[in-house]
């Protein structure tokens, strides 16, 4: 289905298919515990995965930069250790220039937070996770 993600639980393992919604957020069909939200996005699928009911990381990265895949476990372990608090949107620049433009990328990996479909802060480069999940919690608090 076009739109449509599959993500794994975390607690049962099944494989869920999640579409982009503006409200509400994923649960395991099976044991419904929150899924970690963390999906890929490309320039048609962009405005609708950003819109979410909580705050969305975007990561543009790309599949040469070493930062960008120091970066990828981060993330995932944060998407799991924030599920039903954050969505984590990955966007690869090589593949989506006009977003890259669009959000004036002009290093990687960037991460750009955004609350209703709106840029709230970023930042630039590979970061410790501790230091991530701190800059993200003080968002979270808002």
């Amino acid at each position: 289905m076009e739109g449509t993600s599959l993500i794994a639980c975390a607690g049962c393992g099944k494989r869920n298919r999640v579409r982009p919604v503006r409200r509400g957020v994923p649960q395991c069909a099976a044991c419904h515990r929150k899924l970690p939200w963390l999906v890929q996005a490309d320039e048609d699928s962009f405005d609708a995965e950003t819109q979410a009911s909580v705050p969305v990381l975007v990561d543009f990265w790309a599949p040469w930069c070493g930062p960008c895949k120091a970066m990828a476990p981060v993330l995932e372990r944060i998407a799991g250790s924030h599920a039903g608090r954050v969505k984590i949107v990955k966007v690869n620049t090589d593949s989506a220039p006009a977003l890259a433009r669009r959000f004036r990328v002009q290093g990687i990996p960037l991460i750009v937070l955004m609350r209703d479909g709106t840029e709230v802060d970023r930042l630039v480069g590979a970061l410790p996770e501790a230091q991530m999940g701190a800059w993200l919690e003080r968002h979270l608090r808002h």
